[in-house]
C-alpha cells in the first residue's frame, strides 16, 4: 500500500470516528460522514484532482468546524499542508451571527491557496446538491434559492479561473434551481394556484 492511499484511507477513518453520531440537517437525517466522502469522491471524479493531501483535507474539511478536533492534532496526524488546507475552509464559530459568517467566506474566498478552494469549491457542490434533492428539513424554496445565490458568491469569488470542478458546479446549481422550481410549481399545483 502507497503512503498516498494510505494518507487518503487514515484521514477517512479519522473523520468517520470525529463525525461519528453526526447526522445531516436533511428529511433522512443521512449519517454526516457522507458528505466528507461525497467531497472527496467530488474531487477525484468530477474534478479529477488526485493529490492525496487534497483528498485527505476534503474528508477532513468539517473536523476542526464541526467536531472536537485541533488544528494541531491534524498537523500531528496529516501533516501542516492538509492541517493549513482543513483550517482555510472552516469557519469562525466565533461569530455567532449567521450572516456574517456567510459574509466573511465570500471575502476570505480569494485568499485560499489552490488546494483549500479545490475542497471548498467541491464542498459548495455537494451542498447545492443536497439544496436541491435533499435540503434541510424545514427549509422553504425561498431560502433553498438563497443559499444557491449565496454559494454561487463564495465560488465566483475563488481565486480558481478554470476548473473541471467549476463545470460541475454550474451543472449542479442550474439542477437544484431546476429541482426548485419544480418543486415551487408542484406545490402551487397541490394547492390550485397554478
Amino acid at each position: 500500500m502507497t503512503n498516498n492511499f494510505a494518507l487518503v484511507l487514515k484521514a477517512a477513518s479519522f473523520a468517520a470516528e470525529k463525525h461519528r453520531g453526526q447526522l445531516r440537517k436533511d428529511a433522512e437525517s443521512t449519517a454526516y460522514i457522507n458528505h466528507p466522502l461525497e467531497v472527496a469522491r467530488i474531487l477525484a471524479e468530477d474534478g479529477g484532482v488526485s493529490d492525496p493531501e487534497v483528498i485527505a483535507a476534503a474528508l477532513l474539511h468539517d473536523t476542526i468546524e464541526d467536531t472536537e478536533t485541533t488544528h494541531a492534532e491534524l498537523v500531528s496526524m496529516f501533516g501542516d499542508r492538509v492541517a493549513s488546507m482543513v483550517a482555510e475552509v472552516t469557519d469562525d464559530k466565533s461569530i455567532t451571527d449567521n450572516a456574517e459568517r456567510k459574509r466573511m467566506q465570500v471575502l476570505n474566498a480569494p485568499h485560499k491557496s489552490q488546494g483549500a478552494a479545490l475542497v471548498k469549491l467541491a464542498d459548495k457542490t455537494s451542498n447545492v446538491r443536497d439544496v436541491g434533492s435533499r435540503p434541510a428539513a424545514g427549509w422553504s424554496d425561498d431560502r433553498r434559492l438563497e443559499y444557491l445565490r449565496w454559494a454561487q458568491q463564495v465560488v465566483d469569488a475563488l481565486p480558481i479561473a478554470s476548473h473541471p470542478l467549476k463545470s460541475a458546479f454550474e451543472v449542479s446549481l442550474a439542477k437544484s434551481c431546476d429541482l426548485i422550481g419544480r418543486a415551487d410549481d408542484q406545490h402551487k399545483a397541490f394547492q390550485g394556484g397554478a
